[in-house]
């Protein structure tokens, strides 16, 4: 996602105004002071109510400020009341994409790219007909893409991400590679090379990436660029100079954002006071159709891929990824929910209506009907992120099963770590930060446990590796079904996998991820302080 002016410069209104007030909104919006324009637009629509230039401004602050429900609701109202221009329309469409409603974004993102040969608007809908599972679609339209626009890397990177998706590694990391070519200080083209799981760089790869560190000023490209740097150093065991190059790319993360570990750990303490076993009880029990959601939640880098390749392997189960649509529905109501005050995600789910649950849960069978197309009753949503959203999934979702596949706590943290991550889990960008959410996260299963004993069922992953029998039979018997050898042949099931395991689990089972950490013992003390007795 792009920031600043260069976002704003891509999806401006472009409408020219007389009005005072917005004309000094939009010098307020170039400068960054989004809050300060989005008063000038108040004003203006206080004294022109409705007047659509200033609800199609208002809407798009809104959208620069986070407020995805409201940048909504007063971009249709400026659509209803005539400003029907095309950047109008686009600003609701990355609206609608940003809420995970995708099936609403593509409608308009189709007519939009009709009306206009915007490359950047084709690649957003490139982009979204992937996440909605139609990645032969998006594939046709990124070939048509880079064959218009041979130069463009984010054309290649997606390009290659798809083919990855489907299968054909071989052909992402040529396209991976066409966009270092195109440019060499490029990261997040090296780090697409660095998670395959091969060994894919040369000596010349190391140099090449060396020299486009000296010269990347943007840490969007040096930060992957130092995690790729590593990656490759590891490779060749050079330990120490492949820590200092995570260490580097994890601080420069770090730096860009404001993550605090504390308030994960105030959530949790919080859900433990709150959710009591009178609280569960009260929860309701009826389901909303025959389609039974099962989740697996755990931290990042825990084995989710794999255990959802097994699962997908069973004739009654099928596989649909990581899907963004819990968290989704979730921002949306805690937006609502905090206009009227502040209020913690613990509250809001303590205080939701049933006809407001209901509502929610109805909503997201509805979206991830897009990716079911077996038409088997159980589907499998492995976002692990969802490991502290149970308890509001629970509630929406009286029917939803849990896993909690947990890996030993020194390889699964850092693994991720050693991950180029978004802000998306900016846990893993310092070693005790990791270390604290992996503490959480089993704080808050050991008290669904203490309070809810059949809510989530737990597995081994160390014990899944070296042994998977009678830790799937258990799982199978926890959700209801019979067991079926070919959840043991996982790797033959042909499927797209868009996760960095996706190459992993088409190989039988294998060590390679047991004791990653080992190596790198000497730096960990945070870590291992961090984690305690759960660092053994």
């Amino acid at each position: 996602m792009m920031a600043g002016k260069e976002a704003r410069g891509s999806i401006a209104l472009g409408a020219v105004t007389t009005y005072p007030a917005l004309i000094k909104a939009d010098k307020l919006a170039d400068d960054g002071k989004f809050d300060a324009a989005a008063q000038h637009v108040i004003a203006h629509l206080r004294q022109h109510p409705e007047e659509p230039q200033g609800l199609a401004k208002l809407g798009e602050l809104a959208m620069f400020l986070g407020g995805l429900g409201q940048a909504e609701h007063f971009l249709r109202l400026a659509i209803a009341r005539g400003a029907n221009q095309f950047d109008v329309r686009r600003n609701l469409a990355s609206v609608l994409n940003q809420q995970e409603r995708l099936e609403e974004a593509s409608v308009l993102l189709d007519a939009l790219t009709r009306e206009s040969d915007d490359p950047q608007l084709k690649g957003l809908y490139a982009l979204t007909l992937d996440k909605m599972g139609r990645g032969d679609e998006a594939r046709t339209m990124l070939e048509g893409l880079i064959e218009e626009y041979p130069s463009r890397t984010p054309f290649w990177i997606s390009y290659g991400h798809n083919l990855r998706a489907a299968g054909r590694v071989d052909d992402a990391v040529a396209a991976y590679r066409r966009a270092t070519e195109i440019d060499y200080e490029c990261g997040e083209a090296w780090w697409s090379l660095a998670s395959i799981k091969s060994r894919v760089f040369t000596d010349a790869d190391i140099d090449t990436m060396q020299q486009g560190l000296k010269i990347a000023i943007d840490e969007r490209n040096s930060a992957p660029l130092h995690f790729a740097l590593a990656r490759a150093l590891h490779d060749r065991k050079r330990y120490a100079e492949a820590f200092e190059h995570y260490r580097e790319g994890n601080r420069q993360r770090a730096d860009s954002i404001d993550y605090n570990a504390q308030e994960l750990t105030d959530e949790i303490a919080e859900l433990e006071r709150l959710i009591t076993r009178d609280f569960i009880r009260a929860l309701p029990t009826d389901g909303q159709d025959e389609s039974v959601p099962i989740f697996i939640v755990s931290l990042p880098r825990s084995g989710s891929t794999l255990l959802e390749q097994m699962l997908g392997s069973h004739p009654e189960v099928e596989p649909v990824g990581e899907l963004p649509y819990a968290p989704a529905i979730l921002r949306s109501v805690m937006e609502m929910a905090t206009r009227r005050g502040p209020v913690t995600v613990p509250q809001l789910i303590a205080g939701i209506h049933p006809d407001q649950a209901k509502a929610m849960g109805q909503d997201y069978l509805r979206r991830t009907a897009l990716h079911r197309r077996a038409g088997r009753r159980y589907f499998v949503d492995k976002l692990p992120h969802n490991w502290s959203n149970i308890l509001f999934l629970r509630r929406i979702l009286p029917h939803a099963k849990f896993l909690d596949i947990r890996r030993p706590a020194m390889d699964c943290c850092f693994s991720n770590f050693t991950q180029s991550f978004s802000r998306a889990h900016a846990a893993s960008f310092a070693l005790r930060d990791i270390g604290q959410c992996y503490v959480d996260y089993v704080r808050l299963m050991a008290h669904l446990d203490r309070v809810a004993p059949d809510l989530v069922h737990h597995i081994n992953y160390a014990q899944l590796v070296e042994n998977p029998e009678p830790q799937l039979r258990d799982m199978l018997a926890y959700l209801g079904l019979d067991w079926d050898p070919n959840v043991l042949n996982f790797y033959k099931l042909d499927r797209v996998v868009r996760t960095p395991s996706s190459e992993q689990v088409r190989r039988p089972l294998n060590r390679d991820g047991m004791e990653v950490w080992r190596p790198y013992a000497e730096w960990l003390g945070p870590l291992r302080e961090t984690l305690g007795a759960l660092a053994d």
